[in-house]
């Protein structure tokens, strides 16, 4: 299974710094939607030109336009980006059709979506490369979150899928159990004292 490092920051600077930081530990670095909004392509430019190993995944959220805000991210230097589940199929379509002028790749984001595993399989067959089980900050910070329903959609699901929603060392693990492909872990390395180590630890904890 591989590690998304989600980099919620609002400076390219500052993600560089942590991409830096943990990319000998994860496998794909994302650009969080916060901090395209503020800093605009340069930082998937950035990111991509720093570190052309990695996956960079350009967390667009995009709701309407598909086609044009994948081909703009792609030529920008994005290998994936993501398309709300929410949106119309005919966004989702252009965004793949994008996808593929460009070789890269398109993830659904079921952030806010009520029966995930349902239109976890609608967007594959659509031709999303995977689909993203995703629970928001807002989300998380109510009383009785748990990760637990965003395992548990994925297995449902049947399609590749990853997990993103307080992800850390002590639950990764199920996330691997549960068949997800990609474990997104954000808060868990970018907010550690020791980035890192925090990154290590992750990686660790799936030996």
């Amino acid at each position: 299974m591989q590690i998304q490092f989600a980099i919620d920051t609002l400076t390219t600077k500052k993600a560089l710094e942590l991409a830096a930081a943990a990319a000998d530990h994860v496998d794909i670095l994302e650009l969080g939607t916060p901090l395209i909004k503020s800093e605009g392509l340069s930082a998937i430019t950035a990111m991509k030109e720093a570190h052309p190993d990695k996956v960079v995944f350009a967390d667009l959220k995009t709701m309407d336009a598909g086609a044009l805000e994948a081909d703009i991210a792609f030529a920008a230097g994005a290998d994936l980006v993501t398309i709300l589940g929410a949106a119309d199929d005919s966004t989702i379509l252009g965004a793949v059709e994008a996808a593929k002028q460009h070789g890269k790749g398109v993830v659904v984001d079921l952030i806010g979506i009520a029966d995930k595993a349902t239109r976890a399989q609608q967007v594959v067959a659509l031709g999303a490369d995977f689909v993203e089980m995703h629970a928001g900050l807002d989300e998380q910070a109510q009383e009785g979150y748990s990760l637990d329903g965003l395992l548990e959609a994925g297995r449902a699901s049947g399609v590749p899928f990853s997990v993103a929603g307080g992800v850390n060392a002590s639950s990764i693990a199920a996330v691997r159990e549960s068949g997800a492909q990609i474990a997104v872990a954000g808060g868990a390395i970018y907010g550690a004292p020791d980035v890192s180590g925090a990154a290590a630890e992750l990686r660790g904890a799936l030996a």
